[in-house]
């Protein structure tokens, strides 16, 4: 097909009528990698399994996503891109009716292998739909569409999961999947064509399986997942286990890009990453997964471990901020059409460096609304950003490469949420114990506040009916419980200082990309 014929194709049917079709399956992906965090016990106690044991539903998902992801766009080359994401969506529909019904913890454990292997193919086709469904003017409300799903379906997961599994069973959070899995089948098959230039090629037309690279990115990111998931648990280097899988992780990654590298058609193509806005777009996307999913972690557990806050109800602090980002991107979007991208980048990441420093001003008095707008200020900065930096990172991908470049920014983008997740848990872990070590310095009978507190709460007891000696001692777990909260809050605001420093050095990257003016510029193919 010719460069002009290729630049002017449109698609069959609106674009907007195509958003909301991969929209179905990329939300009920992205809701998988949350939804079930939160119905662990249950699973564990239905299963017969030890919590700890049951984690491996989450890692095993997980592991297998992210081998999948960067391999999109050789699948679609090899299976037609139509054929491959709707085989995507049947592996996971079923996958997860099958998890539903799964008898034991080993079988759920590999059927969740199947269903992230499915479910690796559908975030990076729904976004190159949408790319090239969608004029170069109109990408921003596109993105904008796909990131409502990227966004906002991890933060109601635990919302969901929770009240599913309150109110019915875990496997309830499985078989939700199946309905919207089958709307999504019909109406890809309906209404959704492969572009012209977008050509099958099959191994009989020469196109060969790359043994090597595979092997080595599977062992690659296998790894590092593992390693990124179990190493808090583990002790980090502390564990021969961990150590085993960073080295297998790193031969992998090593490996796999020496070997890439250098071949004619590699099953991951790095050499998008020449690039400047794509690679920047993509390490951008990197910290954003940090971020996003980071503290998407850190806020629920801070205000049910210190504050009391049940489930459900520390879901309701994050949701409203889910709802912010959702009615920010399309006016995010609205906005790419008129300003350059970059700086809705750098508001974007001024108002989300804002809001974390907000929040590492709390502290265990603060009130629930006081927490819901602080968390609705971050989620605003957050709308700014995914839409744009997805804008810069296309703008000079040639659109037959768009498959492979979906593949390489989301796989950044998942990777990035699971060192953002291991990070903020080590990090308050360990500060929370040089906290308590400082605080402990201070618990002295020479130190007069804590002599006060120590005598006013023996005091207290005594008058509730304890014997003298029995307050004396319930007076000393009192002060050092509060003193272990006190440590515990002190590394939460540490995290989320350092999330808002982190949010603030990424903004000079901005100003390394090549400008874009907005409406100016036809559809580049190269």
């Amino acid at each position: 097909m010719n460069r002009e014929s290729a630049a002017n194709w449109k698609p069959g049917v609106s674009p907007w009528i195509i958003a909301c079709v991969v929209m179905l399956a990329t939300f009920m992906e992205v809701l998988d990698t949350s939804i079930a965090n939160v119905a662990l016990p249950h699973i564990a106690g239905s299963l017969s399994a030890s919590v700890d044991e049951s984690t491996w539903v989450l890692t095993s998902y997980l592991v297998s996503n992210a081998i999948v992801l960067p391999l999109t766009g050789w699948f679609s080359t090899l299976f037609g891109r139509k054929r491959f994401y709707m085989t995507c969506v049947a592996i996971f529909t079923v996958s997860s009716f099958l998890c539903g019904l799964a008898p034991n913890l080993g079988a759920l454990v590999i059927l969740r292998v199947i269903q992230g292997a499915g479910g690796g193919g559908l975030q990076p086709v729904s976004q190159a739909i949408l790319v090239e469904s969608f004029e170069q003017k109109k990408q921003g409300m596109a993105m904008a569409v796909y990131g409502m799903g990227v966004v906002v379906a991890p933060i109601i997961g635990p919302t969901l999961g929770g009240w599913i599994t309150d109110n019915y069973t875990w496997r309830w959070i499985f078989f939700i999947n199946i309905p919207v899995g089958i709307v999504a089948l019909l109406m890809t098959s309906a209404l959704i064509s492969d572009p012209p230039y977008l050509k099958r090629r099959g191994l009989k037309d020469g196109l060969k399986i790359d043994f090597v690279g595979l092997g080595l990115l599977s062992l690659g990111l296998g790894f590092l997942q593992i390693m990124l998931d179990k190493g808090q648990t583990d002790d980090w280097f502390g564990s021969h286990f961990i150590v085993a899988c960073a080295a297998l992780a790193l031969f992998g990654l090593v490996g796999v890009v020496v070997w890439e590298l250098h071949q004619k058609e590699p099953i991951i193509d790095l050499r998008l990453l020449k690039d400047k806005n794509f690679s920047v777009s993509t390490f951008t996307m990197f910290a954003l997964g940090v971020v996003l999913y980071g503290t998407t972690v850190l806020l629920p557990v801070l205000v049910q471990t210190l504050m009391g806050y049940t489930a459900e109800r520390s879901g309701l602090v994050l949701s409203p901020g889910a709802v912010i980002t959702m009615f920010t991107m399309p006016f995010v979007g609205w906005l790419l059409a008129r300003y350059e991208a970059r700086w809705l980048v750098v508001f974007g990441l001024i108002v989300l460096a804002l809001g974390m420093s907000e929040l590492a001003r709390i502290n265990l008095t603060t009130g629930f609304w006081t927490l819901v707008l602080v968390w609705c200020v971050s989620r605003f900065g957050l709308g700014f950003l995914f839409v744009p930096v997805n804008v810069m990172a296309f703008y000079f991908v040639p659109r037959e490469k768009t498959n492979n470049a979906t593949g390489l920014i989301n796989v950044a983008r998942n990777i990035g949420g699971s060192v953002g997740i291991s990070v903020v848990t080590t990090l308050q872990a360990r500060l929370a114990q040089v906290h308590q070590n400082d605080l402990v310095s201070h618990l002295s009978p020479y130190d007069r506040p804590y002599e006060s507190m120590l005598s006013g709460a023996a005091h207290m007891l005594q008058a509730a009916g304890s014997s003298a000696s029995q307050a004396l001692q319930q007076a000393h777990v009192l002060v050092y419980d509060e003193l272990l909260r006190q440590a515990a809050m002190l590394s939460y605001i540490d995290v989320f200082w350092l999330l808002s420093f982190t949010c603030l050095a990424m903004i000079p990257l901005m100003f390394l990309m090549k400008k874009m003016r907005p409406r100016k510029r036809p559809v580049p193919v190269h």
